[in-house]
């Protein structure tokens, strides 16, 4: 089954980086783009009409935390995440495979799936590939991921790592296969999970083995778990070469403004990260010139915007000794400002990188971004 109003188009490439457009029954997406976390249904602090302000285009909500509360068959009778949250667009879900990681003290993994004690209350809840599915179709976003086994395999050089990489991609793509088999709705795009750790030949044989089950789209999972940059972009690109050309491809949970220009530099079109709100939320934001830790005591007094390059109404409106003031005094105006900024510095700088690649410019964009960021 290929789903129903859903497409990708490729428009332009420089090298390995290209600039398309996805497609989805709830709107066009242009790519690359970010995807801004909203983990329960909402990006903390910011509603939908603020997300559209600042360019965000497709948003992530997260299956596993959903399912808990406030349970898939609420947000289905309230007109699925669409109707129940405000956000019209395109909704991606993840599946709940990273909790597998995130979670570990309170999951068992087994062959039929994954079964987790909750941290809210203890109530022990089971995952399956096919009830992951059927969770996701009650929710309802455009494009739904399957369950993966996702866990870090520590130092490639132990012994056993290899043995464990495998077995996880081993399990990950049976999983692949019973969840394309139980799909039901034709309108919804499933995106199937490259694994395979830190080791090239088995990302290779991950990524064909996925592609010949047939996805709408391609992840790549288990990266950003403290491999070297250099490293994970090998590991992508040996997978991306095995993965059909026509189809968008996702960089999971990665990353900072320099992860997402490699990675867009490889091939991928699409990425989620927490980094922005969270690090926001903690007065670390992001600029054409580098990081800004605005909490220091420098800034009490400054009156210039955070990033005079910046087009957000955070920087058109307030000055960087006010929002230091607002941290300060955990006012939660604060935390919304510098959300609203370290967002759209991500949206606009895959905007930028997207523009490059059609000027045919892209790789000098890169290279002059991380010069500025470096200094």
């Amino acid at each position: 089954m290929r789903a129903a109003g859903f497409a990708f188009t490729v428009h332009a490439r420089e090298g390995d980086a290209r600039a398309g457009t996805l497609s989805t029954p709830h709107g066009d997406v242009p790519t690359p783009a970010f995807m801004p976390v909203a983990t329960y249904g909402a990006v903390r602090g910011l509603e939908a009409a603020t997300l559209a302000a600042i360019g965000a285009r497709i948003v992530l909500a997260n299956t596993y935390h959903l399912h808990e509360r406030p349970g898939e068959a609420v947000v289905a009778r309230l007109g699925g995440l669409h109707g129940f949250t405000g956000w019209r667009g395109p909704w991606l879900t993840d599946s709940g495979g990273y909790q597998v990681t995130s979670l570990s003290d309170r999951a068992v993994v087994d062959e039929s799936g994954v079964t987790f004690a909750s941290a809210r209350d203890g109530t022990r809840r089971k995952l399956t590939p096919e009830g992951v599915v059927a969770i996701q179709e009650a929710l309802g976003p455009d494009i739904a991921m399957t369950l993966d086994e996702c866990r870090p395999i520590g130092d490639p050089a132990e012994s056993g790592a290899r043995e464990r990489a495998e077995q996880t991609l081993e399990r990950t793509l049976r999983w692949a296969q019973r969840s394309r088999d139980a799909r039901t709705r034709p309108d919804q795009a499933l995106f199937g999970i490259v694994q395979g750790g830190p080791f090239p030949a088995l990302r290779a044989r991950s990524a064909a083995a996925t592609a010949a089950i047939g996805f709408d789209g391609y992840a790549h999972g288990g990266l950003g778990l403290g491999e070297p940059p250099a490293r994970r972009a090998e590991l992508v690109a040996i997978a991306n070469a095995a993965l059909p050309e026509a189809a968008p491809r996702y960089l999971m949970g990665l990353g900072r403004p320099e992860d997402l220009l490699a990675g867009v530099a490889g091939g991928i079109d699409l990425f989620d990260c927490v980094l922005p709100t969270r690090n926001g939320r903690h007065g670390v934001l992001f600029t054409s010139e580098g990081v800004l830790r605005i909490k220091n005591a420098r800034f009490r007094d400054d009156p210039a915007p955070l990033d005079p390059d910046c087009d957000c109404p955070t920087c058109a409106a307030h000055s960087r000794a006010y929002l230091r003031h607002l941290l300060q005094e955990n006012e939660i105006l604060g935390a919304r400002l510098a959300s609203i900024h370290n967002l759209r510095f991500y949206l606009a700088l895959l905007e930028e990188a997207r523009t490059a690649i059609e000027a045919g410019r892209f790789a000098t964009f890169r290279r002059n971004f991380e010069v500025r960021i470096a200094s």
